[in-house]
């Protein structure tokens, strides 16, 4: 047997037991790692594909209608980036970025508190606790559009459920669409009823995880129940909790079905969105239906919301580290 197909024979025994020494010029070797290389690939393609098509594409898109004068009807007109200074000029546009700051930050940590709560809550042994986690998960099942629609029929100012709870104690409901203030607060209400069960199973299987021995061992020290919780469970809850916060506030700056179903961003512009905005410019009957200005809205959308992800993301990273 000669001494070529003695290398290549031990070449293929080291490959085989998985050992890392072996010939880096080896045709053998090269020829596995380009069949590596493409199967990658191959598995990797219809993501690829897909995000292209549905992701990179229409943002591209959307960047180009942000520059011109489009409408509905008719061929664009080109404006460079006037759509984006008439848009920093909009009050209503601000008004609508305060409005979804005021969201986020009262639903992102309240639904937050609420489901590590109940998430605490059903942990436990509690009887019928798999029939609770159901109803609290069951209205993220429902579409964002019949979830509005049933917060317009729950706190309808003159007919609605909830007045007529109110009634039965003596007490005279709220204008729940003709006041602002109102009117966001049942967007607030309806918005938590539909969220807080995506918080309560995430952070659920955060607890699952936890070693109970860690818990035992501090029960045995003497930590109160408080303490254990806020000295052990939450900070071992670290990344449901970044979690969270990310996938909550994008959810926030994003929110349109629930909204537009709700309250159509009304009375006024008191409830309106950003995105709830951009779809009134861009697409509404009553309106100019301004394609290009409702555009230049989304691109902004998606850059606040990937600065936001950026610094929470930088934020995680730089605390780890200094952990």
């Amino acid at each position: 047997m000669s001494a070529s197909t003695d290398a290549t024979l031990d070449t293929r025994r080291a490959l085989r037991r998985g050992a890392r020494q072996v010939p880096a010029g080896d045709p053998e070797r090269r020829t596995i790692r380009t069949w590596q290389a493409w199967t990658g690939s191959a598995f990797m393609a219809p993501n690829i594909v897909l995000v292209t098509i549905f992701l990179l594409i229409p943002l591209v898109m959307s960047f180009l209608y942000s520059l011109q004068k489009l409408s509905t009807l008719g061929s664009g007109q080109w404006l460079g980036f006037n759509n984006y200074s008439d848009l920093f000029h909009d009050s209503i546009f601000w008004e609508s970025v305060e409005n979804t700051a005021i969201f986020t930050v009262i639903t992102v940590p309240l639904g937050m508190a609420i489901g590590v709560g109940l998430a605490m809550l059903l942990n436990g042994v509690l009887p019928g606790r798999l029939v609770y986690r159901s109803l609290i998960f069951l209205p993220l099942a429902i579409s964002g559009v019949a979830t509005g629609v049933l917060g317009s029929f729950m706190f309808d100012q003159y007919n609605g459920f909830v007045n007529k709870l109110l009634a039965v104690f003596g007490i005279s409901g709220p204008d729940w669409q003709s006041n602002g203030h109102w009117a966001m607060t049942s967007l607030i209400l309806v918005t938590l009823w539909q969220r807080v069960g995506f918080d309560m199973i995430i952070y659920l299987a955060g607890l699952q995880g936890i070693s109970p021995d860690l818990l035992e061992a501090a029960e045995l020290d003497g930590a109160s129940s408080w303490k254990r919780f806020r000295t052990v469970v939450f900070p071992l809850l670290g990344p449901s909790t970044f979690f969270l916060l990310v996938m909550n506030i994008i959810y926030s700056f994003q929110v349109f079905d629930t909204v537009y179903a709700l309250t159509r961003g009304g009375p006024g512009n008191a409830t309106s969105t950003v995105v709830t905005y951009a779809y009134l410019q861009a697409f509404d009957d009553h309106g100019p239906q301004e394609l290009g200005y409702g555009a230049a809205i989304g691109i902004v959308i998606y850059l606040i919301t990937l600065l936001i992800t950026s610094a929470q993301w930088r934020f995680s990273r730089n605390r780890d580290e200094a952990g």
